[in-house]
């Protein structure tokens, strides 16, 4: 194992977050970025609809299966397979098709959830804008599935193509708010946006 995977693994294994998780029965320490920005924002609440894009494994839509209910609904979307979860549909498949649409039956979402990630490469800038290509079609898909008043959360990706982000998002909503939960490790790059309000 190359030096990178190595320390990768232990500070994977001495995480306090993946152990918590594993406590908690989540099936991703991301569980408890999605816990933290939800505490401070308020994003759900019983009785919503919520689309989780790029889904797997599928820790935030437990947290999500478990805020909205009763009576909400969670559909979890990615290419991966995604273990059933409570609450929740599942499908496979990419975000950008219409299936996804037409599992909304004509409705439309209280909250997009987005932790797409591209398949990674190693190389920063082609990453960047892979990340940054994701991201646009997640905003695209808010336009035609997110009620006016609904909530996209987004994880990004400081760097070159994170300001250019943040203007799509801008031209896209009316409130855009940037946090880093305390469960998001300091020395990533990741970052999460708050987008409210489509016009």
């Amino acid at each position: 194992m190359a030096k990178s995977g190595k320390q990768w693994l232990r500070r994977h294994v001495t995480d306090p977050y993946v152990r918590e998780a594993k406590k908690q029965g989540y099936r991703s320490r991301a569980a408890f970025k999605l816990l933290e920005i939800d505490a401070r924002e308020k994003l759900l609440r019983p009785g919503m609809t919520v689309v989780d894009l790029g889904a797997a494994p599928g820790g935030w839509s437990q947290v999500a299966a478990a805020k909205v209910a009763p009576g909400g609904r969670v559909i979890a979307i990615d290419l991966l397979p995604i273990t059933p979860i409570s609450g929740v549909a599942v499908l496979k498949g990419d975000f950008r098709e219409e299936m996804l649409l037409r599992s909304l039956e004509g409705g439309k979402a209280d909250v997009v959830l987005s932790d797409v990630s591209p398949s990674l490469s190693g190389i920063g800038n082609v990453d960047q804008a892979r990340a940054l290509e994701l991201s646009a079609a997640a905003i695209d898909f808010c336009r035609k599935a997110l009620k006016p008043e609904g909530v996209f959360l987004l994880k990004a990706f400081q760097g070159e193509a994170f300001d250019d982000l943040v203007a799509r998002l801008k031209s896209a909503f009316r409130n855009v708010k940037i946090v880093k939960p305390s469960a998001s490790r300091g020395e990533s790059a990741e970052i999460y946006v708050v987008a409210r309000g489509l016009p």
